[in-house]
């Protein structure tokens, strides 16, 4: 999924939206909906442009190892199995 915003643009929106400027107004010139800034807020609140890379990386590292984790519960369970039925 391409996203249409990059993380320090939400940033900037997020931060622009603190100086005093209505979410309304914002979303209007940005061309994003409020759902949506509401749902950024929620997710880089408070977040400097550093941060969110910090998060974007470990949320890439955590989705990396369930997958490892995911593999190996399942080859476990099959080996277990094999195991089971030459007995």
């Amino acid at each position: 999924m391409k996203k249409r915003f990059s993380e320090a643009q939400i940033i900037g929106f997020l931060k622009e939206a603190d100086s005093g400027v209505s979410v309304k107004a914002l979303c209007r010139r940005h061309g994003c909906s409020e759902a949506s800034y509401y749902l950024w807020r929620s997710k880089f609140g408070g977040m400097d442009v550093s941060d969110a890379k910090r998060l974007k990386a470990l949320e890439a590292e955590n989705a990396r190892l369930k997958k490892l984790l995911a593999e190996s519960v399942l080859e476990n369970e099959v080996t277990r199995e094999a195991l089971r039925k030459k007995w």
